[in-house]
């Protein structure tokens, strides 16, 4: 299994007994494990990822990856200097800079001059690129509605609003790499 590391779950720091008590309140009255939230939240995200990927590849975009797809973001519909690429991806500038190259030779996004400053460059979709989101949303709905189907519209719609309700929204940010590296 994926999962596994030395035959053991992922999480084997920790004890494989009982690790915390659940509340008194706890109606389900299992062994909840803290950990497991955060392990099967990022799973669920991998899961999304890893078949939008699968199907951006059968949909004609084979080349595309996790990355291309947080810096096209922060590029954005009017275009980005490399510093604020960089900016919003919690990247250095050089790392912002690879990226953007990467996605000039995959034909997501060009260099332009900038019409405001004539000294600076800027980062802009291709048709090539917004195709590539466009198709991103659709996949993740048809994604979501295979959620639904699974779990139920009701609880999912639920499932989205708690989230909702506990994560702040200061926190859709598109600097996961720059966080995931210790940036």
């Amino acid at each position: 299994m994926d999962n596994m590391v030395d035959g053991n779950k992922v999480n084997q720091v920790v004890d494989s007994g009982k690790v915390n008590d659940p509340p008194a309140d706890d109606v389900r009255g299992d062994d909840v494990r803290g950990f497991e939230l955060p392990l099967l939240l990022f799973a669920g995200f991998r899961t999304l990822i890893d078949r939008l990927h699968a199907e951006l590849a059968r949909q004609g975009h084979p080349e595309a990856r996790p990355a291309h797809g947080f810096a096209m973001q922060a590029i954005g519909v009017r275009g980005a200097s490399a510093s604020d690429v960089g900016r919003r991806l919690g990247v250095s500038k050089q790392a912002a800079g690879k990226t953007i190259d990467r996605l000039i030779t995959l034909g997501y996004a060009e260099r332009t001059d900038d019409p405001a400053d004539a000294r600076r460059k800027l980062v802009r979709l291709t048709p090539h690129g917004i195709d590539m989101l466009r198709r991103s949303a659709a996949i993740f709905d048809e994604l979501r509605g295979e959620w639904a189907g699974q779990l139920g519209a009701r609880r999912l719609d639920a499932l989205q609003d708690d989230l909702r309700s506990v994560v702040p929204p200061e926190a859709f940010r598109l600097d996961a790499a720059g966080w995931l590296g210790g940036s």
